[in-house]
C-alpha cells in the first residue's frame, strides 16, 4: 500500500449495558452506557483522487447506498469543508457487519473515514478538533472515533475512558433484521431509568461480568416489540454453555454472549451457526 493510500480498520461498537436516563428539551435522549469496541469490523481504504467517490464491498454492501445519505459520504464531505480546498479522495468500504444492527456500524465506518481522510490530506488533530465534526454526524461517531474503551453520557458527547478491562471472549449474533434506532426509541414507554453507573471496573473477567448482569438495555424490550426475532437469539446464546450473559447491543438486533474463555465462544459460535445458518455469527474478543 503506498503513501497515497490509507487503510483503517473500523471496529464493531458494543454497548455492555445502556441505560436511558431522560430525554432533552430538544428531543434527544440521554443515557449511560459502558462501550467497548471488538475485534471484528468493517475497513475504510482512502487513495488520493480528484472529488470524492465512495464504493462499497464485502458481505453486507447490498444493504448499503453510497449515495450522499451514507455516512461516509456524509464525513467526507463535513471534513472537506471544514478544512477548506478541493481535495478528493476515493473511498473504499469493505462491510463486514450487518447492517442497522446496533453495533455502531454506521458511527464506526463515518469515524475510520475521518480518521483515514485526515492521514491522507495530512490533517493535523491539533489544527483542527474533530469531536464537534463527529457528535454531528452521529451521537456514537465520538466514540468510534476515539475508539476506547469509555463510559458514554449524555447523546453520546459526554466520554470518560476507562482503565485497562478484562478482555471477554465473546460471540456476536444478528438474525438478519435491520432495526431502525429512532423507530426503538419511539415505541419505548418505560420510565427513564436511574443513573446506575458502573464506577468501580472489576479488572477480573467473572467478576466483571458479575457487575455487567446487574445492570441492562433499557431498549432491549422496545426492539423486541418490533422483532421478536431477538428473544430467539438471546435464548439461543443463553442456553449455550458456559455463556456467562447474554444481551442485546445498542438499538439491535445485534445481540453478544460473553463466554468463559475463547474456545467456549468458538464452540458457541459453530453451534448457532450450525443451526440458524441465516443468522449472521462471529466469535470475538472485547476490550
Amino acid at each position: 500500500m503506498d503513501a497515497a493510500t490509507v487503510a483503517v480498520f473500523a471496529p464493531a461498537k458494543i454497548n455492555l449495558y445502556l441505560h436511558v436516563t431522560g430525554r432533552r428539551a430538544d428531543g434527544y435522549h440521554e443515557m449511560e452506557s459502558l462501550v467497548v469496541f471488538a475485534d471484528v469490523g468493517d475497513r475504510i481504504v482512502a487513495e488520493a483522487g480528484d472529488g470524492l467517490s465512495l464504493a462499497i464491498t464485502g458481505p453486507h454492501a447490498a444493504g448499503l447506498s453510497a449515495e450522499g445519505d451514507n455516512l461516509v459520504t456524509r464525513a467526507a464531505e463535513a471534513l472537506r469543508a471544514r478544512i477548506g480546498g478541493e481535495l478528493g479522495a476515493a473511498i473504499m468500504l469493505e462491510k463486514n457487519l450487518p447492517v442497522s444492527s446496533g453495533i455502531g456500524g454506521g458511527s464506526a465506518d463515518a469515524a475510520a473515514a475521518l480518521k483515514a481522510l485526515s492521514r491522507l490530506w495530512e490533517v493535523h488533530p491539533a489544527q483542527y478538533d474533530l469531536s464537534g465534526l463527529a457528535l454531528d454526524l452521529g451521537a456514537d461517531v465520538p466514540v468510534c472515533l476515539a475508539g476506547r474503551s469509555a463510559h458514554m453520557s449524555g447523546i453520546g458527547e459526554q466520554l470518560e475512558f476507562t482503565g485497562p478491562l478484562p478482555a471477554l471472549p465473546a460471540v456476536l449474533v444478528n438474525p438478519g433484521v435491520a432495526v431502525s434506532t429512532p423507530a426503538v426509541f419511539k415505541a419505548r414507554n418505560a420510565a427513564f431509568s436511574e443513573p446506575s453507573r458502573l464506577f468501580e471496573l472489576a479488572v477480573e473477567a467473572e467478576a466483571f461480568v458479575r457487575d455487567l448482569a446487574a445492570r441492562g438495555n433499557d431498549l432491549e424490550a422496545p426492539a423486541l416489540s418490533l422483532a421478536p426475532e431477538i428473544a430467539t437469539v438471546l435464548s439461543e446464546l443463553r442456553e449455550t454453555p458456559r455463556c456467562q450473559l447474554a444481551r442485546m447491543s445498542g438499538s439491535g438486533a445485534t445481540c453478544f454472549g460473553i463466554f468463559e474463555d475463547a474456545e467456549a465462544a468458538a464452540e458457541a459460535a459453530a453451534g448457532i451457526s450450525a443451526r440458524q445458518p441465516d443468522w449472521w455469527v462471529t466469535p470475538t474478543i472485547f476490550g
